[in-house]
């Protein structure tokens, strides 16, 4: 049982890790909009925590498909064995 937590607190390190950097990558594209054209003030605090939650949105998102791959390709194991 030992054996099972360990590998449930890797994967659960992991996830963490690819969803912190996923919602990264995603601040990181959301910087190249120019969002002058879209929003009244886009340096006021209101415009900043949209591009807070539109980060973590599509990084959600971008994280659940990398996750989703990972564990359907460790699944794909039991087809050889």
């Amino acid at each position: 049982m030992d054996q099972f937590a360990a590998n449930a607190g890797v994967h659960a390190l992991l996830s963490i890790l690819i969803e912190l950097f996923s919602i990264a990558l995603a601040w990181i594209a959301l910087q190249e909009l120019k969002l002058t054209s879209i929003l009244k003030r886009p340096r006021s605090g209101q415009a900043r925590l949209l591009q807070i939650m539109l980060a973590i949105v599509l990084g959600h998102g971008f994280a659940d498909f990398v996750l989703s791959y990972w564990n359907w390709s460790g699944l794909l194991r039991g087809i050889v064995e």
